[in-house]
């Protein structure tokens, strides 16, 4: 290995140990008799202090020349000293070039000189070695981590469905259309229809965190036609509040587990997360729709909640809510009726924001044969589903969590392409 030491193991307690660190070249410094430079990787930045005393002369004479974002190779001595950041640096014996970068650089590394948004992500790769985002992805990883971990503990299989289906017969969104062979195919928008074919698998409860794709013509702040789900199915629930508390139990642990593991990060990003407790608020479609109306906000009953709902609704309540009961006309075929008008569906709202949309299912054969006629579709397009539904499909029901928009209430950030690595939206198709 090139190196054997991460930038954030260098400490006042290893004085007097020999280190090889590798990364990049973050800043220089020449005050003539002593050179510093900082060196940075994944972990942070340490200090390389060159007294011309004390270091080969060759290493002495080469740290000015280097250009910055050049990657390098370190072997030296850690020394205690508190006047250099976190009171250590390291004296070098060796220094060598391992890839040189160029003079011009799209974007500063070290963030001292702004860059809107587009800038960043035309040179994403240089933007994601900014303290930020590596914050970020770093609260990314522990975030999807802690989900797993809290399904796992539950009982749920983790699963894999299809991303290229047959047919667009999920209905809503758009999808996008793919050549597949001699055939037609597209890109899936959910899991949805493999989850609940799972469930009369016999499986009972999966879940899955993966890639969805929605052709949708939007160019706002949280929006992308490329997202990753986390979806659940769970079978033998008596209603959709069997799988709306493990929802809301896994979201509290969520931000537990980053507030207890991304300390530096959340500071790094000047965040500072609430301890959401369970049960959250919940709220009738009709009642979220009167209390709008009390603030001057009218939604047509049998309509979405418009953006300017959804900003309303993140004003008036600190914790998440759910929001209960929407009507027949809004929700897919496969949703269980709870009366002739309304579903036993929810959506998950938090800052602003719908987090995630789930239901109790139908599982009735013939019930959901007649849902899918009354929304004007054809049961034929459906049979390789509603077979599953022939022989033994249990109570069930699941949700959809959006993890770029949940990554948004943990970091603070207020445009969803900064918590995507290569975000995929209407008018970027690169990097």
């Amino acid at each position: 290995m090139l190196k054997d030491t991460q930038a954030a193991e260098v400490t006042p307690e290893r004085d007097g140990e020999e280190v090889t660190l590798a990364g990049w070249v973050h800043e220089i410094r020449d005050l003539g008799g002593i050179k510093f430079l900082l060196l940075r990787d994944r972990s942070g930045i340490v200090q390389v202090t060159c007294p011309r005393q004390k270091v080969p002369e060759d290493v002495f004479e080469r740290v000015p020349r280097l250009k910055k974002e050049s990657v390098i190779r370190v072997r030296g001595t850690v020394q205690a000293n508190e006047k250099a950041p976190g009171g250590v640096e390291v004296i070098p014996e060796e220094l060598e070039v391992l890839s040189e970068s160029e003079t011009h650089l799209p974007l500063d590394p070290t963030g001292k000189v702004d860059a809107d948004l587009d800038t960043r992500l035309d040179a994403r790769v240089l933007d994601l070695r900014r303290e930020e985002p590596r914050a970020v992805f770093r609260i990314r990883d522990v975030a999807t981590t802690a989900i797993r971990e809290f399904l796992e503990d539950r009982g749920f299989l983790e699963v894999h469905t299809p991303k290229i289906i047959a047919s667009a017969t999920e209905g809503g969104t758009e999808l996008f259309p793919v050549v597949y062979f001699e055939r037609d195919a597209y890109l899936a928008q959910s899991p949805q229809l493999y989850k609940q074919m799972l469930m009369a698998a016999g499986f009972e409860r999966v879940y899955e965190i993966g890639p969805i794709f929605r052709a949708e013509e939007h160019n706002t702040r949280r929006h992308l036609n490329e997202a990753i789900s986390v979806d659940i199915e769970m079978s033998f629930i008596e209603s959709e509040e069997d799988v709306m508390r493990v929802l809301e139990e896994l979201l509290a642990h969520v931000f537990h587990r980053v507030a207890e593991e991304c300390e530096e990060e959340l500071k790094t990003l000047d965040v500072e997360l609430p301890e959401l407790e369970p049960p959250f608020e919940r709220l009738t479609y009709e009642e979220t729709l009167d209390l709008l109306a009390e603030h001057g906000i009218h939604v047509e009953w049998g309509e979405d909640l418009p953006t300017e709902a959804e900003r309303k609704l993140g004003e008036l309540f600190d914790e998440p809510i759910f929001i209960t009961e929407w009507p027949r006309e809004t929700r897919p075929f496969y949703t269980m009726a709870k009366d002739d008008e309304v579903t036993r569906a929810f959506d998950l709202m938090y800052q602003g924001l719908e987090l995630a949309s789930g239901a109790q299912r139908e599982h009735r054969y013939e019930t959901l044969v007649d849902q899918i006629k009354e929304q004007g579709l054809n049961p034929d397009d459906f049979r390789h589903y509603l077979e599953a539904f022939r022989y033994g499909m249990p109570p069930h029901g699941g949700w959809g969590l959006g993890l770029e928009r949940t990554l948004m209430t943990l970091t603070g950030m207020e445009n969803i392409r900064e918590v995507t690595l290569f975000p995929r939206d209407r008018k970027r198709l690169h990097p």
